[in-house]
């Protein structure tokens, strides 16, 4: 009887620094578990599937398309459902896992967090979490995604892990931009 190999979870993180932005303004922008299209570049539209907003067991549908490759015909639309599981927003944080898609991934869980305190980061499942950065006059936050997953077949860890570190960086530019035309 031949047994399976088990592929050890790929567990990684990334930060970005938000100058210009606290944590505080920061999260009712992430709290809005459906508009991750305003602050992904990559994302093409995001929009509710299922349940009540800021309620767990929301469904969100993310998709992004992909022009063709070289000498291809049509372009790739590459999707996801994400189901919120947990929201708190007292403590800033919400829990999402990656319900379905076409991307090849088998299990995704991320935890978003925000902090007011700079006591240093807790570890997550996957992780987006805030928390100021002193010794500055600006006011700001640091933002930081961390993520368990599956291998995904075609993928290096390296290839997630790049997606995450850039995705955040484009994330906390717009976030700030944002924040700073409102103010």
């Amino acid at each position: 009887m031949a047994e399976e190999i088990v592929k050890p979870k790929w567990d990684g993180k990334a930060a970005a620094k938000l100058r210009g932005a606290t944590a505080e303004q920061v999260w009712p922008l992430l709290e809005d578990f459906c508009s991750f299209h305003k602050w992904l570049p990559s994302i093409d539209t995001c929009h509710q599937v299922e349940g009540v907003q800021g309620q767990p067991g929301l469904v969100r549908y993310c998709a992004s398309t992909v022009p063709p490759s070289h000498g291809g015909n049509a372009a790739t639309t590459l999707w996801c459902h994400e189901k919120l599981l947990a929201i708190d927003a007292a403590g800033r944080s919400l829990t999402y896992e990656v319900v379905d898609n076409n991307m090849g991934f088998k299990q995704y869980l991320s935890t978003i967090k925000l902090s007011d305190n700079n006591m240093g980061f807790k570890q997550y499942l996957s992780t987006i979490k805030l928390s100021p950065i002193n010794g500055d006059d600006k006011p700001s936050c640091q933002m930081e995604w961390c993520f368990v997953a599956d291998p995904v077949e075609g993928w290096k860890f390296e290839d997630l892990l790049y997606y995450v570190e850039s995705s955040l960086q484009a994330m906390a530019e717009k976030m700030v931009k944002a924040i700073q035309s409102t103010n």
